[in-house]
């Protein structure tokens, strides 16, 4: 990507954290919060630990904590009380007779919390940690162009128990990037936490008048997201090859996990053997080249670059019969790791793109695709509809049911009440009446409601933001839709229109949407103004509250690159999520009644 370079951000994370290591002297282990381990290791590898004397890690667990021949202990925790609880067991098993005695640290992720450190002081045991710190990893670098809180509940904790403290994250990574990036002159928002991130933002500057910072800036502007302003986009199955990967088995932290027999090395002879049981996991991101260059694409122009990349490199390696002097020879060798790198990489994208293709091609993916499709461009949005009912007496995965029904009742701005009910009752009679607490949860969220202001305005909505285009180009594609085939994310478009021709131009559309929307200025101390370059792009940061899909990123990417754009996008966001992920937390877990 441009001109934005994310890497100021990760060697920030890294000095924090050797400048917290050095203070804890001599030779530490650490207990990790499982959920940290991921992001983690985005900012900082084992290296850096260990050069920092860290000699052994922990996951933490109740019980005592294992042996280990160190003079600290440093946990890296969330601050939720259930952790504190399992801290406090740690420590309190500890023999306190053994010697030497072992010094024990906390180290808060992103923040300290009152709450937890009075939780520790009634357990009596905060009087056992000599340093007590917060690291304030909130935006984590996951491309050249992506950023993450990685805040599992931020979505559930905004919507559905008014809690902000996920918001409060976000201004203080907002914050944190514009003490590197310098202050972002122009402010829009659409939605609630938007509107409570801006005014953090605008508080936090008041407050701390230090926070003037002389660098210029990179970003023009900032645009904050609700998810809630388009709960559409990630119901519908994404179809770009990135975000069917995540569909289908799941990215976590750039890493995907494989069914390793695609991957099973070809041997000759008795075949079958020995064939791998352990999952492949691969690292997925655009230091990859081919990665880089197939993952926005939609997945039915994948194969045709696979197959040329293929006769490419196969003519590559055909150049050694050609190379007939020592130079050519040395040139030939020099070329060789390069080569097999890229053969290697296409082996592995080969690999993922047949198992991809199982799936696709499935009558099941297809019936599936064809009424997310139908209910996206407004065809029998408002009854019941056949293959639902079918799915749900031939007992699918409850999220399938649930993201389908979702999906109808954000078309159609909420479901007839008798449609609702009909839908709750199957559900509820199929899959156990413990998930009323979930139908209720999606209720709270608007994802499945009954339609109250008595009329759908959703196909207003579509028509005037062209969310639904006919004719798709999904080789060479001209327009976003071509991530959903034929759907034009919300989010996006919104995106889009407001860097041309602006926001005025669909001022009655966006008050359709809920939450309000607005504008802020920060101003920039003299000199700093930009004067824009002739032909250089503007460069805008999105920041999606609630979470974002990969077909979104995929989509303003296409944005960034388009030949008269005039815009760069850099994405950042609490979770990376697709429909799976984000209903699953919203989902209640009750076990059923023994009974």
């Amino acid at each position: 990507s441009g001109r934005v370079n994310l890497t100021a951000l990760r060697e920030a994370g890294r000095r924090e954290l050797r400048e917290f290591l050095d203070k804890c002297a001599g030779s530490k282990a650490i207990v990790w919060d499982e959920y940290l381990t991921g992001p983690f290791g985005l900012i900082a590898q084992y290296s850096l630990l260990k050069e920092h004397e860290v000699e052994k890690m922990f996951t933490l667990k109740p019980g005592r904590l294992p042996p280990a021949d160190v003079k600290n202990i440093i946990f890296f925790v969330r601050p939720k009380l259930e952790l504190m609880d399992i801290i406090t067991d740690n420590v309190l098993r500890e023999d306190r007779g053994r010697s030497p005695q072992r010094d024990f640290h906390i180290l808060f992720v992103p923040r300290r919390s009152l709450l937890c450190e009075q939780w520790l002081k009634e357990q009596g045991v905060l009087g056992s940690f000599i340093h007590r710190e917060q690291y304030s990893l909130d935006l984590i670098p996951f491309d050249g162009d992506l950023l993450s809180m990685e805040s599992e509940s931020a979505f559930k904790e905004c919507y559905l128990e008014s809690d902000q403290t996920s918001l409060y994250h976000a201004a203080k990574g907002l914050m944190t990037l514009q003490a590197l990036y310098g202050t972002i002159p122009q402010i829009f928002g659409k939605g609630d936490c938007a509107r409570h991130v801006a005014n953090m933002m605008i508080r936090m500057k008041r407050e701390f008048p230090g926070s003037q910072n002389s660098i210029f800036p990179v970003f023009d502007t900032l645009l904050l997201l609700d998810r809630n302003v388009d709960l559409l986009t990630p119901l519908a199955t994404q179809l770009t090859y990135e975000g069917l990967i995540d569909e289908i088995y799941g990215i976590q932290n750039t890493y995907v996990k494989l069914p390793p027999e695609k991957f099973a090395p070809k041997k000759q002879g008795e075949g079958g053997k020995d064939l791998p049981t352990e999952p492949k996991k691969l690292q997925l991101n655009s230091a990859e080249e081919l990665y880089a260059e197939i993952r926005d694409k939609n997945f039915n122009a994948v194969g045709s670059v696979l197959s040329k990349k293929a006769k490419i490199i196969s003519a590559a390696f055909e150049e050694r019969h050609h190379a007939k002097t020592v130079g050519e020879i040395k040139q030939f060798v020099s070329q060789l790791p390069h080569m097999q790198a890229a053969r290697s990489s296409l082996a592995n994208h080969t690999s993922i793109a047949e198992l991809i293709k199982d799936i696709t091609t499935s009558e099941d993916f297809f019936d599936n695709l064809t009424v997310e499709q139908e209910f996206m461009s407004g065809i029998d949005t408002d009854k019941v509809n056949n293959y639902i009912e079918d799915c749900i007496a031939q007992k699918h995965p409850l999220i399938k049911i649930l993201r389908l029904v979702c999906l109808q009742s954000v078309c159609n701005s909420g479901l007839k009440q008798k449609v609702l009910d009909h839908y709750k009752r199957e559900i509820l009679q199929t899959y156990g009446y413990e998930h009323i607490l979930t139908l209720n949860n999606l209720e709270k969220a608007g994802l499945l409601k009954p339609q109250t202001s008595g009329r759908n305005n959703f196909p207003t909505i579509r028509k005037t933001l062209r969310l639904w285009m006919d004719d798709v180009n999904e080789q060479n594609p001209n327009d976003i839709s071509y991530v959903y085939s034929g759907y034009a994310p919300l989010s996006v478009r919104l995106a889009q229109l407001l860097a041309r021709p602006g926001w005025r131009s669909i001022e009655e559309v966006l008050k359709m949407l809920p939450g309000p929307h607005f504008e802020e200025r920060q101003q920039l101390p003299t000199g700093l103004q930009k004067k824009r370059q002739q032909g250089e792009n503007r460069v805008t940061l999105v920041f999606f509250l609630g979470g974002v899909t990969y077909a979104e990123i995929a989509a303003l990417r296409f944005l960034s690159q388009m030949e008269d754009g005039g815009t760069e996008y850099v994405i950042a966001t609490t979770k990376l999520i697709n429909g799976t992920t984000w209903i699953k937390s919203l989902m209640e877990k009750l076990e059923p009644a023994p009974f």
